[in-house]
């Protein structure tokens, strides 16, 4: 999953980033309102995290351009404005959600990974499967065959990737985009070398196989050949 993070505040915005990319969230940070509208009008996210008070341009500005450009990446606004009419205004002016500073970022955490699951529309909101692979994304456990498997936070974040777009292919392009917080260099094997690791845990000792290469193109994750 991706978030970006428009905040001008650095040591706020370090903490953030820190904590969301441990959570397995690949987070791309902005220091003021035009970076971070640029950024979201031309990136694809899976969510957004907005501060109100900006240089150059405010949030609330950032959050409506987004929305006249037809852009309904999830956003959740982060204020030190505690107001109802400031809340109000935000939620008026298109964002999903209001948090208002000082805050606890596992409060943060929840809220940015309740709006994914919402704007994704899952059926089953907390858990995502495929065959006997299960993943569970509040307790962040993943078995498959009734036997528990370990992972780093980055596979973490690339299985849920890949069991988010299940039965389809996805680029190395996409999964760097998603997965990573930079663009993809085609002379890396980053994504080779990540997809190796994961295939070892998830698919080694167990069948059928459910994570394929499809040459030229990318990867899938399904049950059949």
């Amino acid at each position: 999953m991706r978030i970006l993070l428009i905040e001008d505040d650095l040591k706020i915005a370090q903490f953030i980033v820190k904590g969301m990319r441990a959570a397995g969230f690949a987070t791309d940070h902005a220091t003021d309102g035009e970076d971070g509208l640029h950024l979201a009008l031309t990136e694809p996210y899976d969510a957004a995290i907005i501060d109100i008070m900006l240089p150059g341009r405010d949030g609330l500005s950032v959050i409506e351009t987004l929305r006249r450009e037809k852009i309904h990446t999830p956003v959740i606004i982060l204020s030190a404005r505690g107001a109802i009419d400031d809340r109000v205004r935000g939620l008026q002016t298109g964002s999903d959600d209001y948090l208002t500073k000082p805050f606890a970022f596992s409060e943060l955490l929840a809220r940015v990974q309740a709006l994914i699951r919402r704007s994704s529309g899952a059926s089953e909101p907390t858990r995502l499967s495929a065959g006997d692979l299960s993943m569970n994304l509040i307790t962040r456990e993943v078995v498959r065959a009734g036997q528990r498997i370990e992972l780093q936070p980055l596979e973490f974040s690339l299985l849920e990737y890949l069991l988010r777009n299940a039965g389809r292919v996805v680029s190395k392009t996409m999964i760097m985009e998603h997965v990573w917080n930079y663009n993809f260099d085609p002379q890396t094997n980053v994504v080779e070398a990540r997809i190796s690791r994961l295939r070892d845990k998830v698919d080694r000792d167990f069948d059928p196989r459910l994570i394929h290469t499809v040459r030229g193109v990318g990867y899938v994750l399904r049950e059949s050949a």
